[in-house]
C-alpha cells in the first residue's frame, strides 16, 4: 500500500529497498497504462458504434417496400394525441427481438431507434417509448404479465411483437391466436392503438415454412377480428432479400433468428413513418377510423 503514496516512495533512500520500490513504480505505470489502454479501446469502440449509428443507412439504404400487402392500419389515438400535444406513452411488448438481441448497444435495440425518431420529428412532444420485451417468451408467457407490464401503465399505443418462439416451440397456433386476441381486446378496452407484429424473415424460422406462413395468417386474423393494425414484419423482411437483393447477413446476425442493427434501424424506421404520417392525416383533419387498413411505411 506504501507504494501507492508517491511521498514515501521518494523520502526511502535505504539501499536494499530502493529498487524494490523503483520496480513497483514501475508495475504501478505500466498497470495503468494497461488500464488507459483498455479503456482507450473502449472509448474507441463506443466512437465505432455511434458511426455505424450514424452512417447505418448510408451504407445499405433503408427503402420503402414495394411488393407487401397492404395491411398496415391507421393509428388514431396515438396520432390525436401527439396533433394535441399532449403526452404519447408507446409499449413495445414482445420477445427478444423486442428487447433487442443483435444489437450492439441499447440505443441501437427498435424501441430506442423508434423513440429517436419519433423524438426529431416531434422535439417538443413528450413521448415515451417502454421497452417490455423479454427474451424467450410468446402469448403464454406474455399474456400473465399483460396487465402489470402494459395494461397498468396506461399506453396510447401498444407495438405487440409475438408468434415467433410459437413457430420454434411447436406451439398450437390456434391457442396462440386465442390469447393474442383476448391479449389484443383486453388491451382496446383500456383505451390504446394496437399493431401486431409478425415473425421475423430469417433462416431459422424460414426452415418451418408451414408453420411461420400460419401464424402469419393467424394473426392477420387477429387483426381483422379486432380491427387493429398489422405490421408485415415477415413480408418486409423478405423484400429486403428477395427484391432488393440484401445478404441475409446484411440484417440477421449469425445464429440465423434475430436482427442487427441494419435489421432494427430499417424495422424502426418503417414504423415509425407510418406513426408520423398518421399523425399528419389528423392534423389534415383527415381523422382515418382504425378498422380503415392502409399500408403506409415511408
Amino acid at each position: 500500500m506504501q507504494l501507492d503514496n508517491p511521498d514515501s516512495r521518494s523520502s526511502d533512500k535505504s539501499g536494499p529497498s530502493t529498487p524494490a520500490i523503483l520496480s513497483g513504480a514501475a508495475g504501478a505505470t505500466e498497470a495503468d497504462a494497461a488500464k488507459k489502454g483498455i479503456a482507450g479501446k473502449a472509448i474507441d469502440k463506443v466512437k465505432e458504434v455511434a458511426k455505424s449509428a450514424s452512417d447505418i443507412f448510408r451504407r445499405v439504404p433503408c427503402l420503402p417496400p414495394k411488393g407487401v400487402s397492404k395491411t398496415m392500419g391507421s393509428l388514431p389515438h396515438v396520432a390525436s394525441k401527439l396533433a394535441a400535444g399532449q403526452p404519447v406513452t408507446i409499449i413495445a411488448f414482445g420477445s427478444s427481438s423486442t428487447q433487442g438481441y443483435g444489437s450492439s448497444a441499447p440505443e441501437f435495440t427498435y424501441p430506442n431507434r423508434l423513440a429517436a425518431q419519433l423524438h426529431r420529428q416531434y422535439p417538443g412532444a413528450d413521448i415515451r417509448v417502454v421497452n417490455r420485451g423479454r427474451g424467450g417468451e410468446d402469448a403464454p408467457e406474455m399474456m400473465r404479465r399483460l396487465q402489470t407490464e402494459v395494461i397498468d401503465a396506461h399506453p396510447d399505443l401498444v407495438i405487440w411483437q409475438v408468434g415467433t418462439n410459437a413457430v420454434l416451440r411447436d406451439l398450437d397456433p390456434r391457442e396462440t391466436e386465442k390469447m393474442v386476441e383476448d391479449g389484443v381486446a383486453r388491451i382496446q378496452t383500456a383505451g390504446a392503438d394496437v399493431v401486431l407484429v409478425d415473425p421475423q424473415y430469417s433462416p431459422r424460422v424460414t426452415e418451418r415454412a408451414a408453420s411461420a406462413n400460419k401464424m402469419i395468417r393467424l394473426l392477420n386474423h387477429v387483426a381483422e377480428l379486432r380491427h387493429v393494425s398489422i405490421f408485415p414484419r415477415f413480408e418486409v423482411m423478405r423484400e429486403w432479400h428477395e427484391k432488393q437483393s440484401i445478404p441475409i447477413d446484411s440484417f440477421v446476425i449469425a445464429d440465423g433468428l434475430h436482427m442487427n442493427d441494419w435489421g432494427y434501424a430499417c424495422f424502426a424506421q418503417l414504423l415509425g413513418d407510418d406513426i408520423i404520417k398518421s399523425v399528419g392525416q389528423i392534423k389534415l383533419g383527415v381523422n382515418v377510423p382504425a378498422d380503415v387498413r392502409t399500408y403506409r411505411p415511408m
